[in-house]
């Protein structure tokens, strides 16, 4: 039996996405700060939100292996994209939903002003639930 259950919502309408999650006694993994840096902590495809999305979740995915867990095992997400426009978001959210596939965890995307690095466009964390 898994350790996460992913809810809908009866009170909010149905947009396709979990509104929260269950998880079960076990480890958590707590991620912070995932950006868009290569091996030599250089941002990637400056001006690309798309890019810098794959990269982040290339990354998170990284952190998560380093400690036994997966993208699999990820029950909240918070997508920060420092860009105007609302497609920004929108784009940054297709990535996700591809990476991640049907369903997608628990996820929150803020539009912010500035983030940590030059040229830096997007920044995720999360929590991960691995499996014992």
């Amino acid at each position: 039996m898994s350790r996460v259950r992913l809810h809908g919502s009866t009170t909010l309408p149905d947009h396709g996405f979990a509104y929260s999650a269950t998880v079960g006694p076990g480890p958590l993994v707590f991620t912070a700060g995932i950006s868009p840096v290569d091996g030599q902590g250089i941002v990637t495809t400056p001006g690309d939100v798309v890019g810098q999305t794959r990269q982040c979740l290339q990354n998170l995915a990284g952190v998560l292996a380093e400690r036994g867990a997966s993208l699999a095992d990820v029950v909240k997400l918070t997508v920060y994209v420092a860009e105007r426009l609302q497609a920004d978001l929108v784009v940054a959210w297709q990535e996700v939903a591809a990476e991640f596939g049907d369903p997608v965890p628990p996820a929150m995307m803020l539009g912010v002003t500035v983030l940590s690095y030059d040229d830096q466009l997007v920044e995720i964390e999360a929590i991960a639930a691995p499996q014992e």
